[in-house]
């Protein structure tokens, strides 16, 4: 009951969201592209630190990553920071899904990375059951303890040990919209999925396709899935689900995908229909939303606060060309879904246990923020950081959530079933999004895909 009573705290906060997107309220709405430094000269100036690194002159470390474009030159700024500091030389490493098997590989070769950022709970367990990752030490712990709510240091934790130090966090229960879009439909924010449905009919008339939908990168698919069911089944079924405590043929995700189906099954109300959604990445899904003025490709684009990165290579501005509302309720709650990158170390060195220390604290996490398109599980981090109001709101609403967020349910599966392209998860969603009428189908394919996963 606790549980439910703070997901309700905590969607409460959200849905001011939409308020303040409503008022324009975007301090200049470029993502902080104007920022060169990031806060890093000024953190090095400063007298006052958040946290006592080590001198590590002549030392080298690697960081391996999935980052690329914007998110990859913002993680840079905070590993320049930390050469500044430390004297250390620092190397970023581009990885490609999934991480383990590229992390394998360069382990396999005798190369591994110093430090690995991991966007899956289950790719964490895999690592420690792999022997690959390194605990997490005394001076990360003290700042782990002092920054991060339990359920973020939870998240980084194996059988009683931490490994890993979650550094980037994500509010993946918003959905983004093109204001002119809207104004010419007259439609306004929905708070449910009927109503949600109802505006997408009203975008749709207007002459203007309503959703987005990014089917080529199956991981979105898996977020709207999990969205609608933790708002539909609730916080235990959710629990169950993603530990694999109940199966896939359960009558709860058979409700949720007949929900989803409302959506998918209707060409009419997605951008380029099912087969133009497959081929639509992530990237894509988001710019075509806020370019064309008042007649993009789509009115609306489902995902996380990390959007604003993707909105920033348009000309749009967060606030009054794009906006934002909560995921809409399906039962009796909005869902409050997050995901998360982790810092875990692959050597047991001074330099790496170093830069876990850095990535632990709120001067590592001011950097990014200052840039946009981050929000961080660093409790302490001054939320005047972020660049403009939509952003402060949203990062403030998910350290609200505290203990009750909901981790994103395939990053805490096996990869093999969870995270990876044409496989798994992914794939018998993108299957689904083609077929939506093959729900027992979908049903069938998943608990037989997640049963060998969970096993192995």
């Amino acid at each position: 009951m606790r549980t439910t009573l703070r997901i309700r705290r905590a969607a409460m906060v959200f849905t001011a969201i939409g308020a303040l997107a409503l008022t324009g309220c975007g301090d200049d709405g470029d993502g902080g592209k104007g920022k060169t430094d990031g806060g890093g000269s000024e953190g090095s100036k400063n007298n006052t630190s958040s946290v006592v690194l080590p001198k590590l002159n002549g030392e080298k470390i690697s960081v391996a990553a999935v980052w690329t474009g914007p998110e990859q030159a913002n993680f840079v700024k905070v590993l320049k920071e930390f050469e500044k500091r430390t004297g250390a030389t620092v190397t970023f490493v581009p990885a490609q899904d999934p991480i383990v098997n590229f992390l394998g590989t360069k382990i396999a070769g005798g190369q591994p990375p110093d430090v690995a950022m991991i966007p899956q709970v289950g790719a964490i367990q895999q690592a420690v059951a792999k022997k690959w990752a390194k605990p997490v030490g005394a001076e990360a712990k003290a700042q782990l303890t002092k920054n991060y709510s339990k359920v973020w240091q939870d998240l980084g934790t194996v059988d009683g040990t931490q490994y890993g130090v979650y550094f980037k966090a994500a509010n993946k229960s918003l959905i983004w919209y093109n204001a002119k879009a809207f104004e010419n439909a007259g439609a306004s924010e929905p708070k449910t999925w009927k109503d949600f449905l109802a505006t997408a009919e009203t975008v749709s008339a207007s002459g203007v396709t309503p959703v987005s939908v990014a089917g080529a990168d199956g991981w979105t698919l898996t977020d709207w899935f999990e969205n609608i069911y933790l708002s539909q089944a609730g916080p235990e079924k959710y629990d169950q689900l993603a530990q694999h405590k109940i199966k896939w043929t359960d009558p709860s995700v058979k409700d949720a995908l007949t929900t989803l189906a409302q959506l998918f099954g209707k060409p009419s109300l997605i951008a380029g229909g099912a087969d133009g959604a497959l081929q639509t990445e992530f990237p894509a899904s988001v710019t075509q939303t806020f370019t064309g003025g008042d007649q993009p490709k789509g009115a609306m684009v489902y995902e996380g606060d990390f959007v604003g990165v993707n909105i920033a290579q348009t000309k749009a501005k967060i606030g009054t060309d794009a906006k934002v509302f909560p995921f809409p309720a399906v039962g009796a709650e909005s869902p409050v879904v997050t995901g998360g990158d982790a810092a875990v170390a692959l050597k047991d060195s001074k330099g790496a246990q170093a830069l876990l220390t850095w990535l632990a604290s709120t001067d590592a996490a001011k950097i990014w923020a200052e840039q946009g398109g981050f929000i961080s599980p660093n409790k302490a981090l001054d939320a005047a950081a972020y660049p403009n109001e939509v952003q402060r709101t949203m990062a403030k609403a998910l350290v609200a959530a505290g203990d009750a967020v909901r981790f994103d349910m395939s990053d805490q599966a096996p990869q093999s079933f969870g995270g990876t392209p044409g496989k798994g998860e992914w794939k018998s969603l993108q299957d689904f999004l083609k077929n939506p009428k093959d729900i027992a189908g979908t049903q069938a394919k998943l608990e037989s895909d997640a049963a060998k996963a969970y096993k192995s």
